[in-house]
């Protein structure tokens, strides 16, 4: 029997309603949304903020440009030229650090947000490149470039998934079953694609920005350690107490690496 060789377009296009409808083990399933009897709530007219700035100390690294040339699509929307998101200091301060209250919450119960988090490509990009959200809130992500992307989340502790979306304005929607710092994503289409979400089961985390500024706001009274994130600077903590009302400022200070 002779069998006809697809065109390119066409086998990509089967290829990614396959993974689309395989996906890498199913939907997620989200946490039940109940609260448990006698649920440990927050007093909100007794709580407290912690704010503060990520620093960045030393020689600042040239962040590469991205070599976009392979696809013809994402060439022409970066024109002029574009480098990757690794190292972003404004004014000393270090942007697109995940902070987040590590421990010390103890049996607090928080609603979970039923308003999706948005994770767009966009310019062959993901945008945020970091960004938090809550388990078991949906996450929306979506295509706005004329061009294929591949969507492949490699976390650790949740349920991996990788699917495509090969024209503009398709959308999907994923929920995380678990506590994770940090998510990772990449594009398998586009190598230099990726984006971090660091997904938790309190409200309380940041990603800095306007120079390295991020704050932690309702926080009820007490001791916690306070955890920052970056991709490749690592992380550093500290411990924090709050009173109840209190307004507490911290500063973390991220050096520059040294090969």
């Amino acid at each position: 029997m002779l069998v006809k060789r697809l065109p390119r377009r066409v086998f990509a296009v089967l290829i990614s309603v396959v993974v689309l409808i395989s996906g890498c083990g199913g939907p997620e399933q989200a946490p039940a949304a109940t609260a448990p009897p006698n649920a440990k709530r927050v007093d909100e007219s007794k709580a407290g903020n912690v704010a503060g700035r990520i620093m960045f100390e030393g020689t600042l690294p040239a962040n590469e440009v991205i070599p976009m040339a392979s696809d013809p699509v994402c060439a022409r929307e970066n024109s002029g030229g574009v480098t990757f998101d690794t190292v972003v200091v404004n004014n000393g301060g270090l942007d697109n650090v995940f902070v987040y209250v590590k421990d010390g919450l103890g049996g607090y119960y928080f609603d979970v947000p039923t308003e999706a988090v948005a994770l767009d490509q966009k310019g062959c990009r993901y945008t945020p490149h970091v960004f938090g959200l809550r388990v078991g809130q949906p996450l929306e992500i979506v295509n706005s470039d004329a061009t294929m992307h591949n969507v492949h989340a490699m976390p650790t502790v949740n349920r991996e998934f990788n699917f495509s979306q090969h024209v503009p304005g398709m959308k999907e929607r994923k929920t995380f079953t678990a506590r994770e710092v940090m998510v990772r994503f990449k594009c398998d289409v586009h190598g230099w694609m990726s984006a971090y979400a660091g997904v938790l089961d309190h409200p309380y985390f940041a990603v800095t920005a306007n120079g390295g500024q991020f704050q932690l706001k309702g926080l009820p009274a007490g001791t916690y350690t306070v955890e920052a994130w970056h991709e490749t600077l690592g992380t550093a903590s500290q411990s924090v107490t709050l009173g109840e009302k209190e307004d507490r400022n911290i500063t973390f200070t991220f050096k520059a690496t040294t090969n």
